[in-house]
């Protein structure tokens, strides 16, 4: 009798510490980029661009709309700060001895350099690192291997491209698909195990997944979780979309876009139009024939010489919304998020109030592409694994956290619901297909990539609106 007592009593205690154990490790665990807050990068940007069994959670500064990672590489550690996109695949870095950062000005100081040669732990892959934007800007230089440090987890043996010879100061944290590095389109090698994919097979996140909250125009951080979800940071359900396909393949963040109003006016609600997810571009990029409605409706004025649109700033106030529509879910973006204050300007309208960027601009021949003034109201998922987005409206400022892992298999992303018969997109996978589309250029444009100028450099005048 006392036996079975006992047995009893250690039977209970197993399952007591098998329930422990079991809270234990269905608690998320994270590994976060601590906050800090410095002045905006000077000078130019030349591109508009740009894990555990568990989550790894990183914060990211906002300047400017801007979005940088603090990692350190090598060993000892060297600091970076790198620019976070969507849009690409790669990581890569600057060198000091660049004849970029070795200028005079100092250009790479704010973001930092490394240097190969002071990592024992430094090795050489390929010196086929190559990356261009349109623009004509970008890196080339090695493919090397280093330990890159994330918080506190700390990724081995990291396969990133050096920038021997850049023309941006800015080093890159691409998230993509791995199809899209550079080594697979520019020296038909197959993919390596970029960043997410790493976090996969080190055993750092169950499969690869993030979500992505910007939070607001104004917000200084924001935050990524590799392999989770905070539902506090957004309302209402997560609603799940297909990524298309571009040649038979997935290897961009392509949606379809299949309506977009303006407060209660319609402005399409048939579009098909493939739009790319990129946090990496700071502006919004829509074809011509709607961005030339969306102006006439705002009276926003476009100005040829500075290749921008316009608005007073005094329409941030406004109750005015634009509202993306994805087959189901809609996005509500509020004029307080598209636009933008000008940064060391005095640019003014005839009467002498203040103008402001605006945040919508034409796509021209280029693809359509929503950039942060539409993500920031946006929260995101994207889940590689299963080739989909799941989106919400944003919870602006949330200051509660509710991180919940993501799992494995179809049903991967907790609270997610798969929208029925989604439309595919029949215009914008292939830029000619914008003529498709009905869109007809409205000004001569430069590329996108020419906006972000604005941002940090132009010098206006006191009147631009003539």
């Amino acid at each position: 009798m006392k036996g079975s007592k006992i047995f009893v009593l250690s039977t209970f205690l197993v399952a007591i510490e098998g329930s422990i154990i079991g809270e234990i490790t269905k608690k998320p665990q994270v590994v976060e980029f601590p906050f800090e807050k410095s002045r905006r990068i000077s000078g130019p940007v030349s591109r508009d661009r740009l894990r555990r069994r568990g989550e790894v959670l990183a914060y990211l500064d906002n300047h400017d709309t801007l979005y940088f990672f603090n990692v350190t590489v090598g060993t000892p550690p060297q600091k970076l700060r790198l620019h976070l996109d969507t849009g690409s695949s790669d990581l890569w870095v600057n060198t000091p001895k660049s004849r970029l950062c070795s200028q005079e000005s100092r250009p790479c100081r704010e973001t930092g350099a490394y240097s190969a040669n002071s990592s024992s732990t430094y090795k050489f892959v390929a010196s086929n690192f190559n990356i261009s934007y349109v623009d004509g800007s970008g890196a080339e230089g090695d493919y090397v291997n280093d330990d890159v440090m994330i918080g506190t987890t700390k990724i081995k043996n990291l396969q990133f491209g050096v920038g021997y010879s850049s023309s941006s100061s800015q080093g890159i944290l691409g998230i993509g698909y791995s199809i899209n590095e550079v080594q697979v389109g520019r020296a038909q090698r197959k993919p390596y195990p970029n960043l997410p994919m790493r976090m996969v097979k080190d055993g750092l996140i169950k499969s690869n997944a993030y979500s992505l909250w910007l939070n607001d125009l104004d917000a200084s951080t924001g935050s990524i979780l590799f392999g989770g979800i905070d539902t506090a940071q957004y309302v209402g359900p997560l609603k799940t979309v297909p990524i298309q396909k571009i040649g038979g393949v997935h290897s961009e963040f392509l949606i379809t876009m299949t309506g977009l109003s303006i407060g209660n006016k319609v402005i399409s609600n048939d579009m098909a139009q493939a739009v790319l997810l990129d946090s990496g571009s700071s502006l919004t990029y829509l074809p011509d024939y709607i961005v030339k409605y969306i102006y006439e409706l705002l009276d926003a004025k476009y100005d040829a010489s500075e290749q921008a649109a316009y608005v007073p700033c005094s329409y941030a106030k406004s109750s005015i919304t634009l509202n993306f529509t994805f087959s189901e879910p809609v996005i509500t973006v509020d004029m307080s998020e598209l636009v933008i204050p000008i940064s060391n300007s005095r640019s003014q309208q005839d009467d002498e109030t203040s103008a402001c960027l605006f945040g919508i601009a034409p796509a021209g021949t280029g693809s359509s592409v929503l950039g942060d003034t539409f993500i920031r109201s946006a929260y995101l998922v994207f889940d590689l694994d299963n080739n989909r987005i799941s989106m919400a409206q944003t919870n602006f400022n949330a200051t509660e956290h509710n991180i919940v892992e993501i799992g494995t298999g179809e049903k991967s992303v907790p609270d997610a619901i798969i929208v029925p018969n989604p439309v595919s997109a029949k215009y914008g996978i292939d830029p000619s297909s914008a003529e498709s589309a009905g869109a007809t250029p409205i000004v001569p444009l430069l590329p996108r990539e020419s906006f972000l100028w604005i941002l940090f450099s132009v010098t206006f005048a006191y009147s631009i609106f003539l």
